[in-house]
């Protein structure tokens, strides 16, 4: 008996090493995909504008949680679908811009962001999204076609791309966004072997091309995180009609605050695929 348990405890590191590092793996993937905080340190309120907490459901019965914007005279509305990073109580400056452009602001937090509830996956993220766009389209009386634009930055670019896939809108605004999440690990980690352990794809190279609305696209030269060449890629894969626009600064800080030509591209942009809306306003 005493020689079969020493036989076992001799074994037993060469049965839990391959397990262990497979766990590793898994969350090294996973902390490098998702960077979720649970702290919402402010609201709109904080910049003046109108809002409305919305408790929402994703479709496999996940608690999720956003803010709805109202514009008084609004011609439409965004969706933003946002990073992998912080929450949406960090994203008040697109409501105030998005406020200018004259269009109510939809912004919400995947799951295991701010209060929405779980733990982030890949297709959890497609499904909060799906069911954020539900939320929307439930304020123009459930309407098969309402009038909303889906704006992503970075992983959310990703997640704006399947969400036109799989849902009516009229535009798409994706800004700093990659290729696949394994031409960004091997982009980084050369020295790993990304396709054989990798789980999370956010594949967007593959899905662009079947886009059927029009997109703006914008990317910085000057990142340091998802290269520009990655933005080329996804813009050269997309149908017309399409923009693409240049952008400076970092990832984190490039847009269209930095790069006057973007804002100008972003009005002209939401003239065409949801009317003008009258100067002054």
């Amino acid at each position: 008996m005493k020689s079969g348990l020493l036989h076992w405890l001799r074994w037993w590191p060469v049965v839990l090493a391959p397990a262990a590092a497979w766990a590793f793996l898994r969350y090294f993937e996973w902390t490098n995909v998702f960077r979720p905080s649970r702290i919402l340190e402010t609201t709109p309120a904080a910049v003046q504008l109108e809002f409305e907490e919305i408790p929402f459901v994703a479709e496999d019965g996940r608690f999720l949680a956003g803010w709805w914007i109202p514009h008084p005279r609004a011609r439409g509305t965004i969706l933003h679908c946002p990073g992998n990073s912080g929450n949406m109580g960090d994203r008040l400056h697109l409501a105030v811009d998005y406020h200018r452009l004259g269009v109510n602001a939809f912004l919400f937090d995947y799951r295991g962001y701010g209060r929405s509830r779980g733990v982030p996956t890949e297709q959890g993220t497609y499904r909060d999204a799906r069911a954020a766009y539900e939320v929307v389209r439930a304020r123009y009386g459930d309407t098969e076609a309402p009038p909303v634009v889906v704006h992503g930055k970075s992983l959310g670019g990703a997640v704006a791309i399947q969400l036109a896939l799989d849902k009516p809108i009229r535009g798409l605004i994706v800004e700093g966004a990659f290729t696949s999440v394994r031409d960004m690990a091997e982009r980084r980690y050369p020295w790993l072997p990304i396709r054989w352990f990798s789980r999370f794809r956010y594949d967007s190279i593959s899905k662009i091309p079947r886009l059927k609305v029009p997109l703006l696209l914008a990317h910085s030269r000057e990142d340091e995180r998802t290269p520009f060449e990655f933005g080329q890629r996804l813009y050269d894969a997309a149908p017309a009609p399409k923009q693409m626009i240049p952008l400076s600064g970092s990832h984190r800080d490039a847009g269209w605050n930095r790069t006057p030509a973007y804002w100008r591209a972003v009005q002209d942009f939401m003239d065409r695929v949801l009317g003008s809306f009258p100067p002054g306003q």
